[in-house]
């Protein structure tokens, strides 16, 4: 149950730690140091978990974490050296869902994390929708894509990069775009790579992958995933212009 988690913790040894125990847990992490920068990258990260500092510079972990809950329903487990119930029932009404006091053991840090994951995915997988485009079928909630209601079998990646796209038929997405919005904080996935697995998925969706119907190369740009109306038009787009099909 692989995640995205911002861990915003201003003691470097004490955020190191965590990182190390959930990247064993196959998490990838990314690591601030003050409240405003948990802000910054949670809007533009969109992480699946926060874990939260509460004594933090800049902007406590308090502040951060109403802030956040008035912006998006991601998971907060906050870390605390405060112990009293009124401290912990504060952070709970400002919208935290979990909250651990210090010391904690690292191991039940992962543990409440793996719980805290189990709960919101299964609240996402009921409430997302099915994405459909013409054929095309993406559920997201089941892991599975059809086409012409045939299951078609993808890699955890390739969903990924399929979902972002699906997700805004028409929309050209840059490969930055979808290495951040398709693999989170995976600082190992490279711009060329997305192209390596657009290939393997026009492969396994597409009729044919030189001329595809779903996937399109953007030039210049990125990727698209081609809304019904524009498909049956783009054949006529001149090879080498904006928008050409690839």
């Amino acid at each position: 149950m692989s995640a995205r988690i911002l861990v915003a913790e201003d003691d470097p040894k004490q955020a190191n730690l965590v990182r190390v125990y959930l990247e064993r847990e196959g998490h990838s992490v990314l690591l601030v140091g003050d409240g405003r920068s948990a802000l910054e990258q949670c809007r533009a990260r969109r992480p699946d978990l926060v874990v939260l500092d509460v004594m933090m510079p800049v902007v406590d972990g308090l502040d951060v974490c109403r802030i956040l809950r008035a912006e998006s329903e991601t998971p907060i487990l906050l870390l605390t050296a405060r112990t009293t119930e009124d401290d912990i029932l504060l952070g709970l009404d400002l919208g935290a869902d979990d909250y651990l006091t210090k010391p904690y053991s690292p191991r039940e840090l992962a543990a409440r994390v793996r719980a805290l994951l189990r709960r919101a995915r299964v609240v996402t997988a009921d409430n997302r929708a099915v994405l459909r485009v013409g054929d095309l079928e993406v559920d997201a909630g089941r892991f599975e894509v059809r086409v012409g209601g045939r299951l078609v079998a993808l890699t955890a990646k390739e969903f990924g990069i399929l979902e972002v796209l699906a997700g805004e038929p028409g929309r050209a997405f840059t490969r930055a775009q979808i290495i951040d919005r398709a693999f989170g904080f995976d600082h190992y996935v490279l711009e060329r790579t997305v192209d390596a697995h657009v290939m393997n998925l026009r492969r396994k969706i597409e009729d044919d992958v030189a001329e595809p119907r779903y996937v399109q190369t953007v030039y210049g740009r990125g990727y698209r995933l081609a809304a019904p109306a524009s498909r049956s038009t783009t054949a006529s787009t001149p090879e080498g212009a904006p928008g050409a099909r690839r």
